[in-house]
């Protein structure tokens, strides 16, 4: 294998534009195994508002679903981590590698291949700043980090704090640092006209709250994961934990959280739009008509004929 055979693929996309059954489609026909892009698959328990729709696998192997409990401190660094893990496995049993999701963040540090130090919690630092305030605690990183890049760290006093705690960490010369293996990746997005990216998500959400999405957060909640944790994962996690501590009825619930998944789906779309400014190629398949053919046919062009990995 020369240095330039792609040895990843990656499908992309916003919410609900078909990612999970392309990338099953794609791995039965390229001899691949899927690893997710999701930050919330990860999690065990958050099926049906994370839509993990496990059954659509059918035998493709799949990986980075249900590896953490709700209560982890799951992190970008824990997911290269467990990224890394799966993907030479993959290699070593001579599959393809299939990424697959809509974390921008996620896609973006494999694809830009960050290089990252292990910074967990410091929980003395943290005490030590929760009294410090926003004009100190921005000098501090600013100290820290003099081309401080990211402007929302320096609005966000959280924010503040975890940029500190990871830029102390760096200067720790015991600190673990992750370099991601190298990778020659073909990067392919959904794209569907807006109406009707529109009209599934609102298709989607109905049948999630059919299904018992409302009953899944309760359950969750049964087994004593919080409110505020609950609510921190995110749209239908964070709307129905909402609704289920009354702050509005049944009719409120799905108007918000609709209008809440679709604002999510631009956010994601102009995430992408970013990549691309940053370097990332992005083909992009129209969802509507053959993505998959045009999927396959791109791929075996760009690898000479060849469809394994």
């Amino acid at each position: 294998m020369n240095a330039l055979t792609p040895n990843l693929l990656v499908l992309l996309g916003p919410t609900a534009s078909g990612k999970t059954r392309l990338a099953v489609d794609a791995a039965r026909n390229l001899n691949g195994e899927i690893l997710s892009a999701d930050s919330r698959q990860v999690y065990r328990g958050l099926d049906i508002g994370s839509g993990k729709d496990l059954a659509e696998y059918g035998s493709v192997p799949y990986h980075l679903i249900d590896i953490a409990e709700p209560g982890d401190n799951f992190n970008l660094f824990t997911f290269l981590q467990a990224f890394t893990t799966a993907y030479e496995g993959i290699r070593q049993r001579n599959r393809l590698p299939i990424l697959a999701g809509g974390t921008g963040l996620y896609l973006d540090a494999v694809l830009r291949g960050y290089s990252l130090t292990e910074a967990p919690q410091n929980l003395p630092l943290r005490k030590q700043l929760a009294s410090t305030s926003l004009p100190d605690l921005q000098k501090r990183l600013i100290t820290l980090r003099p081309k401080q890049h990211n402007t929302t760290d320096l609005s966000d006093p959280d924010r503040l704090i975890r940029a500190i705690e990871i830029a102390l960490a760096e200067e720790s010369q015991s600190a673990k640092t992750l370099s991601l293996p190298k990778l020659q990746p073909i990067v392919f997005g959904l794209k569907w006209p807006r109406n009707q990216l529109r009209h599934r998500i609102t298709k989607r959400l109905q049948e999630r709250l059919a299904h018992g999405m409302i009953e899944e957060v309760e359950s969750l909640h049964r087994r004593g994961v919080s409110w505020a944790t609950l609510e921190g994962f995110g749209l239908e996690y964070r709307f129905v934990a909402q609704y289920l501590q009354l702050h509005f009825n049944r009719n409120d619930l799905m108007q918000k959280l609709n209008s809440a998944i679709f604002q999510f789906a631009k956010r994601q779309e102009t995430w992408f739009r970013r990549m691309e400014r940053q370097g990332v190629t992005i083909h992009w398949l129209e969802a509507q008509k053959s993505p998959l053919q045009e999927l396959l046919q791109l791929w075996l062009k760009m690898n000479d004929g060849c469809c394994a990995p």
